[in-house]
């Protein structure tokens, strides 16, 4: 009798830890989805770098002072590209500035990415990418020299990628007021097949190659740390490849983002919160050059949040999973593709990654800036 005694009262004690586990874990979620709930407000009285990193405070940037005074139905979605609807026509349009230092880099430099990033933008909104727009604002004494290779460089990504460059703007600052060359470049292209969201439980999330290159190579090419890697950016056109992907899988593609500023984590936080749902991901799944990894380890920064600068993220239908990573597969840029997780019900609105140790954390937005300047 004393022996069942016993064995209830153990059994009584870790009931009673487990029911108290999960009531903590209720309320962390609790708070988090009241956070989230509040109207984004700028408590800064000066922009920081961090609102630049696409993390948090770049979020609560956009929404508490762009949103805010620009709120319109097609700014609201706040993907890459709005889609317009001009005289019958459906259009892709989208815009960004590149300021990377250095200028030049393993596998790129600021005029391919420019071009690159721009036709990206536009691909995974659905769009044929036609023509584009560029901007130079040029530092006085900048070497015509390397503006002439940056130039050749994204006449070469406008080939590659079968996009015109039709209009631009050139403005000189003073020395000191620039770092050499800054690049805007707006793009148009004409809306084939939007992916077809919603997206729903039982999805699964796939990448189209190895995470982080672009960031980390990025970080050692400016030469301040005393770390050596044989390290490529990413950089590339995907439009083929998301033409091909569409093609395959038509309606089934649900959510398609390129991951640059933020890195994965960030576009699946994105995800996850506008659908109300879960994203799930596999650690031991998730595509990272052994390079990258060491380089990261040592400078303390997770890859989820390290820019990819022609890397996509897509989630489909799992009837079709199969056939979108063998299509990914099939283009040299989506040859590293994987699938990395599925769409969960719970917990709504957050990003899970379940760890190679067997444990689960929460995947939240990034904080702070770790890797600025890195497109």
């Amino acid at each position: 009798m004393a022996e069942r005694s016993a064995d209830w009262a153990e059994a009584a004690v870790r009931e009673h830890a487990h029911v108290e586990q999960a009531s903590r874990e209720e309320q962390v979620l609790e708070r988090i989805e009241r956070a989230r709930g509040r109207k984004a407000r700028l408590r800064e009285d000066k922009i920081t770098l961090a609102h630049g990193a696409g993390g948090k405070a770049t979020q609560t940037l956009i929404e508490a002072v762009f949103l805010e005074a620009f709120r319109n139905p097609l700014l609201e979605p706040l993907g890459d590209a709005a889609l317009l609807s001009v005289g019958g026509a459906s259009l892709s349009f989208t815009t960004d500035s590149y300021v990377v230092s250095p200028l030049f880099f393993p596998g790129g430099d600021i005029g391919d990415l420019a071009v690159n990033g721009t036709v990206n933008d536009l691909a995974v909104s659905g769009a044929v990418p036609l023509f584009l727009s560029a901007g130079f604002i040029l530092e006085e004494g900048f070497p015509v020299d390397d503006l002439r290779r940056i130039v050749g460089s994204m006449k070469q990504a406008a080939h590659r990628a079968g996009v015109q460059i039709v209009t631009g703007d050139t403005k000189v600052v003073q020395r000191g007021k620039a770092d050499g060359c800054y690049i805007n470049t707006a793009g148009v292209g004409v809306v084939r097949r939007p992916p077809a969201g919603p997206i729903r439980p039982g999805d699964v999330v796939l990448v189209s190659g190895s995470i982080g290159d672009h960031g980390m190579t990025v970080m050692l090419a400016r030469g301040e740390l005393d770390i050596e890697a044989e390290l490529l950016s990413d950089t590339a056109p995907m439009n083929a490849m998301v033409a091909s992907l569409l093609e395959t899988c038509g309606d089934s593609v649900h959510w398609m983002r390129d991951a640059t500023r933020g890195g994965v984590a960030t576009i699946l936080n994105e995800a996850a919160r506008d659908a109300g749902l879960a994203v799930v991901m596999e650690e031991d799944a998730i595509p990272v050059r052994p390079e990258v990894r060491g380089a990261c380890e040592l400078l303390g920064i997770d890859p989820m949040y390290v820019a990819c600068e022609g890397r996509m993220v897509t989630i489909v239908s799992a009837d079709v999973a199969d056939a979108a990573l063998e299509t990914l597969r099939s283009h040299p840029v989506g040859a590293g593709a994987a699938v990395i997780g599925k769409i969960k019900d719970d917990p709504p609105g957050l990003v899970l990654l379940r760890t190679a140790f067997g444990g689960t954390r929460i995947v939240d937005l990034l904080v702070g800036d770790p890797l600025p300047r890195i497109c």
